[in-house]
């Protein structure tokens, strides 16, 4: 019998997290067969894990390391694993790319037989049930207070002299990083890959947190992707504002951009590649006349992917992109995230996370798509 082997703290591996539906902050040993999930606990976890995890059998971490030093003379955990595979009959483990090297290497010199799963170890993540639909859209609720933050404090803020001012100081992203965090906070909601906030200049390199000061009549993208702590599933939108009054060029960019979405989430459905999307929404950018390139060492137009999966990870797959070469099916869950960046204009990105339909796609995120604030 082959059966998949998981050894990681599930807050950084959400193949495991999503078996055994368990979050610890220690590294504990589990195993999926076909009929079963086997989780190994230490005394500190393992009432809660009888009463939380998914677990069909939860074993006392001190009784297998017993057991493997009775058996082999020492307790470590390869002998444990040697001890689970013989109690349940397991012939060949299958690893993620993950697994700890150490621990595989030392599996080899036990002769514990193994192959490494080439792509996920769990591909089944990527088709979503009803409840982790539901706690998708609970992630976004957080990010969707984030962007209420965001707004008033837009509206209530003055420009002065170009800058913009709150509450008589200087408006920074920070103050925004803290607005949207303490928002999603009030959700139960964390944002453990730090939040966007980023104005001008800073908006065209997509990534940018944002740093100091917001500037008045520029455009500021605000990408949001907090982490319910309950669930462990994650929300993702972002949408762009500007303090003031945008000029011409602005607002067709950021039209532009809100077209190419509709175009995506018309073109979404069961059957299609993500690749096939993607190439739909860069022919319509070429032909506003917004072109992809490099300019003074900086890439502008739209030169990333139009969406990821979402769920236990932040990006997970299936990929709107150029690597997107799998025929989405129902229950994929994607952000559709087109953006366009040009020093001297801005960046303008506009996102939301949408649950693949035999037909079409079916909306996860809602918040309004006002960005002008005067």
């Amino acid at each position: 019998m082959k059966a998949r082997l998981f050894y990681a703290n599930p807050y950084h591996d959400s193949d495991l997290a999503w078996t055994t539906r368990f979050f610890a902050a220690d590294p504990y040993l589990a195993i999926r067969t076909k009929n079963k999930i086997i989780g190994v606990f230490n005394a500190l976890e393992i009432q809660r894990a009888r009463t939380e995890s998914a677990c069909n059998d939860v074993l006392l971490l001190n009784d297998v390391m017993e057991a493997a030093k009775k058996t082999y003379g020492d307790g470590n955990i390869v002998n444990q694993i040697r001890v689970l595979a013989k109690q349940y009959r397991i012939k060949e483990f299958i690893l993620g790319s993950t697994f700890p090297v150490g621990v595989a290497k030392e599996m080899e010199s036990a002769k514990l037989c193994y192959t490494v799963a080439p792509e996920s170890v769990l591909p089944e993540r990527e088709v979503k049930s009803r409840e982790e639909l539901a706690a998708i859209r609970e992630g976004n609720k957080a990010a969707e207070a984030g962007f209420r933050a965001v707004t008033d404090i837009l509206k209530a803020s003055t420009v002065k002299g170009g800058k913009v001012f709150y509450k008589g100081k200087t408006l920074t992203s920070e103050t925004l990083h803290e607005a949207i965090a303490v928002a999603g906070l009030g959700l139960n909601a964390i944002s453990d890959h730090g939040i966007i906030a980023a104005g001008g200049i800073q908006a065209c390199d997509c990534h940018c947190h944002g740093h100091g000061p917001i500037y008045a009549n520029e455009l500021i993208v605000v990408d949001i992707f907090p982490r319910k702590q309950k669930t462990g599933y994650y929300g993702d939108m972002t949408r762009t504002f500007l303090k003031g009054k945008a000029n011409e060029s602005q607002r067709a960019l950021v039209a532009a951009v809100a077209s190419a979405q509709k175009l995506a989430l018309k073109n979404i459905k069961a059957g299609v590649t993500g690749i096939s999307v993607h190439e739909k929404v860069a022919a319509f950018f070429e032909s506003k006349g917004y072109a992809t390139g490099v300019k003074q060492g900086a890439f502008t137009g739209f030169f990333h992917g139009l969406g990821h999966g979402l769920g236990l990870d932040v990006h997970e797959m299936p990929s709107l992109s150029l690597r997107g070469k799998k025929r989405l099916v129902a229950g994929n869950v994607l952000t559709v995230e087109p953006g366009l960046y040009y020093p001297g204009i801005g960046g303008c990105r506009i996102e939301d996370v949408v649950a693949v339909t035999k037909s079409g796609c079916e909306m996860l995120s809602r918040y309004p798509y006002t960005w002008e604030i005067r």
